[in-house]
């Protein structure tokens, strides 16, 4: 392997975490030293830190255009979406108990939709085409009158397909159905404008360069959630556990340089993108596996024919290079791509998988210096 050794690593695996930036780092270690108080305390050092926390929710709702009142903190992603699907379905069964979900959902929404499932929901899969795309009509074509949540991401995690949120979120809106919109691999990257008539809205901190462990859900008003986690009486009661200020402060201060920097941020990354996919096909055998007019600027997944993706992966980590074959979630797993499968790939294909995600730290010099190294990977597998 000396002849594909990477001098330093190169990071290209952002949609599975990204650094933490620095100036959330910096708001952050007040939090963590001197202003330590809970939140929820009557006394000063405890009214200092819940002024500090009630500004973070009205900053945050700002960007994500909503009321404050309808942001709710969380531990992450998976949590916020738990909360709105499991919240709203079991608030509601008495209205109905049918849910639509796309086939190409993270885990986090799939694994919900199950459980309720058992519980003795409804859940029925919307189908994408070849590039992951949901088409609107094939969402109008399932609503029944018991339909009570459709759930589409804004963004696959995995092959970077933007969905068609506001026509959908026009749909449900026209008849009275809740729509879920996982934006955990949007917030940050692209505009949020397309989101206005989602009912729920899921983020996670550490995909826009926030710490790991925090997240939000918005909930628009009117919709009535149950919690899933009981105890006190924090965020409105609806999520129960001390607010991680620390990390809430940080979620905020990297959402907003993530917000600042978007225009210049989503050019520069599309470049990036298409400098890569550029040399991507000049490796035979090489399948792309969405349209960069329909794709966030930052996720570039392809699958190799006649190779193993998790020996590719083996590889570049021997060289030096950090990289995927889909969600960082499913790792250690030896399961194909739903994502790839529900497009309609050759299971021998999709197996062949490498997500390659950019970010805010990524350079010309990371995909000059992977290619060599990929191109050497590919061939050594197929010999």
């Amino acid at each position: 392997m000396t002849e594909m050794q990477a001098q330093e690593s190169v990071y290209l695996d952002h949609a599975a975490t990204t650094p933490l930036r620095p100036q959330a780092l910096e708001a952050m270690l007040p939090y963590l030293k001197e202003h330590y108080g809970n939140p929820s305390a009557v006394y000063a050092l405890g009214r200092t830190v819940r002024a500090q926390l009630d500004a973070c929710r009205d900053r945050m709702a700002a960007i994500l255009r909503c009321q404050p009142g309808e942001l709710y903190f969380t531990s992450g992603g998976t949590e916020a979406i738990n909360l709105a699907l499991h919240g709203y379905a079991r608030a509601h069964r008495d209205q109905g108990r049918h849910l639509l979900v796309s086939a190409i959902e993270h885990h986090a929404v799939l694994h919900a939709a199950k459980a309720l499932a058992d519980e003795g929901f409804e859940v029925e899969e919307i189908p994408v085409d070849r590039y992951g795309r949901v088409h609107v009509d094939e969402v109008a074509g399932r609503l029944r009158k018991d339909t009570l949540l459709v759930a589409v991401m804004h963004a696959n995690n995995e092959i970077g397909t933007i969905q068609p949120i506001a026509e959908l979120g026009k749909l449900c809106q026209d008849h009275r159905v809740a729509l879920h919109v996982d934006a955990v691999q949007t917030a940050g990257h692209l505009s949020l404008m397309d989101l206005d008539h989602a009912a729920f809205i899921s983020i996670s901190a550490h995909k826009f360069g926030g710490p790991k462990g925090v997240g939000a859900l918005v909930a628009r008003r009117g919709r009535r959630l149950l919690p899933i986690l009981y105890g006190g009486g924090q965020e409105r009661e609806l999520r129960a556990g001390t607010e991680n200020v620390p990390c809430i402060v940080g979620m905020t201060v990297a959402l907003e340089s993530a917000h600042a920097e978007l225009a210049g941020e989503e050019s520069r990354l599309r470049r990036l993108a298409q400098d890569l996919r550029n040399r991507l096909s000049r490796i035979p055998g090489t399948v792309f596996n969405s349209r960069p007019e329909l794709c966030l600027p930052h996720i570039v997944n392809v699958c190799f024919e006649e190779i193993s993706g998790e020996s590719l992966l083996y590889l570049l980590d021997r060289a030096g290079i950090a990289a995927a074959s889909g969600s960082a979630c499913s790792a250690g797993s030896t399961l194909v791509s739903h994502v790839l499968l529900a497009m309609g790939l050759p299971r021998t294909l999709a197996a062949g998988a490498l997500r390659l995600s950019l970010g805010y730290s990524s350079t010309e010099e990371d995909i000059a210096r992977l290619m060599p190294v990929l191109q050497a990977c590919v061939e050594r597998l197929r010999r």
